[in-house]
């Protein structure tokens, strides 16, 4: 059982004010009071509660991404998906198997500071793999692929699936309104009449939306995961994102996949900060998107009462990044992946630097490795170096994919039981 306090950081969390203190860990949990281990920050680290990407696809994440033809976009999904299956990307992709694409994804979540994500998918298709991940997919939704003719009949049903999300306290996640032909037009008109409009709606990429179904979903409590780079790269615009946020709208922030969207969340949020000064002239304030990767996502969840904040008796899931920056929602919003200097899971150190390994008894453990980030020596669950090697071996070349920020080959590879 892990009890140790982070003493001297600079303490971010929602509804409090951001103040230099000590957090405390026993266990899965956030506690009061202080642990046996103490490790001081010594004021120079912010911490957060880690972040929670609304929407990826798992098994989509390779690089390059693939879009429209030079000059054009899309009007829905559907001819993407004929040009991705036509790909060098596709080709590519298909030299590894699924537990290869799952496992790099999840090292894409640990390395930009996520520790809990949804895969897009049917639990049918990714129930028994998502447990095996170095980081929290959740199991706990019911879904749709979307609501029109082209819908790719996820789950058992619309309704069903509804139905099971309200009986379980789950969310409801589905794309809509992803295009502009006439049945993504409808996509809200089309829920609130099987009357599946309500709260428990996490809404995906709504770049269609009228201001009507602007309204109609805030007056549902619906949330909406917002997509910004996937939606311009493929449709050259995105949803109606300030019209949406002051409707009161639960907004969250996702990546898409690698396919089509950024190559993580760290890269995802500054691409949306800088869309929406461009479409609006105005800044969109860090607390803003702050909130919308930690709380407003752990709401859309329905899991507010687990994650999202720093608050005692959640579960330790945190994020502890370089104080580069005066402001710490600034510092967030400007940080890239070699900024992480920890990232705990449930209270369970997954990644970090050297020094946090007193939290493990100052030794490497079982089911560990070490990595070269940059200058830094660090700590990570599992052997995503070993994961690298082989995905290059299998596609025949030293393919680069950017949400690793390593190069495998580099230094000697560590053995997971290292001391």
């Amino acid at each position: 059982m892990f009890n140790y306090t982070l003493k001297n950081g600079v303490i971010v969390t929602s509804g409090k004010k951001t103040h230099t203190g000590d957090l405390g860990v026993s266990g899965e949990k956030i506690i009061s009071g202080g642990g046996s281990v103490q490790i001081n920050l010594q004021g120079n680290s912010c911490v957060y509660p880690s972040l929670i990407n609304t929407h990826d696809h798992l098994q989509g994440n390779y690089l390059p991404p693939v879009g429209p033809k030079p000059g054009s976009f899309y009007l829905t999904w559907l001819p993407w998906d004929n040009d991705l299956k036509a790909s060098k990307t596709f080709t590519e992709r298909s030299n590894l198997s699924r537990e290869d694409l799952y496992n790099l994804s999840g090292y894409k979540c640990l390395f930009s500071g996520v520790t809990t994500v949804n895969d897009h998918f049917p639990q049918k298709l990714n129930g028994q793999i998502l447990p095996t991940l170095p980081i929290r997919a959740i199991l706990e939704y019911g879904l749709a692929h979307e609501s029109s003719s082209y819908d790719l009949k996820w789950g058992d049903g619309i309704e069903i699936e509804h139905e099971r999300a309200i009986k379980n306290k789950w969310p409801f996640i589905t794309h809509l309104a992803e295009g502009f032909d006439e049945e993504s037009m409808h996509g809200v008109e089309n829920l609130a009449k099987m009357g599946i409009l309500d709260n428990h709606c996490l809404l995906i990429h709504c770049i269609g939306f009228s201001d009507e179904d602007i309204k109609r979903v805030a007056q549902a409590g619906a949330s909406v995961s917002w997509c910004g780079f996937s939606n311009k790269f493929m449709f050259n615009v995105t949803c109606k994102i300030r019209k949406i946020l002051k409707a009161g709208v639960n907004v969250t922030i996702g990546t898409d996949s690698s396919a089509t969207g950024s190559y993580n969340l760290l890269a995802e949020i500054k691409y949306d900060r800088e869309l929406y000064q461009k479409m609006y002239g105005e800044d969109l304030p860090a607390k803003t998107i702050f909130e919308m990767i930690t709380i407003n996502a752990a709401k859309a969840f329905w899991m507010q009462d687990r994650i999202g904040s720093l608050d005692e008796g959640k579960l330790a899931d945190l994020l502890i990044l370089k104080g580069r920056v005066d402001d710490p929602y600034e510092n967030l919003v400007a940080a890239n992946m070699e900024d992480i200097e920890l990232l705990v899971l449930a209270g369970k150190p997954i990644y970090g630097e050297l020094r946090f390994l007193d939290i493990f008894g100052g030794k490497l453990p079982e089911g560990y490795t070490r990595i070269q980030v940059g200058n830094r020596p660090m700590f990570v669950k599992g052997d995503p170096a070993g994961l690298y090697q082989e995905a290059r071996r299998k596609i025949g070349f030293k393919k680069t994919l950017d949400y690793l920020p390593f190069e495998p080959e580099s230094g000697k590879k560590s053995s997971l039981t290292e001391t």
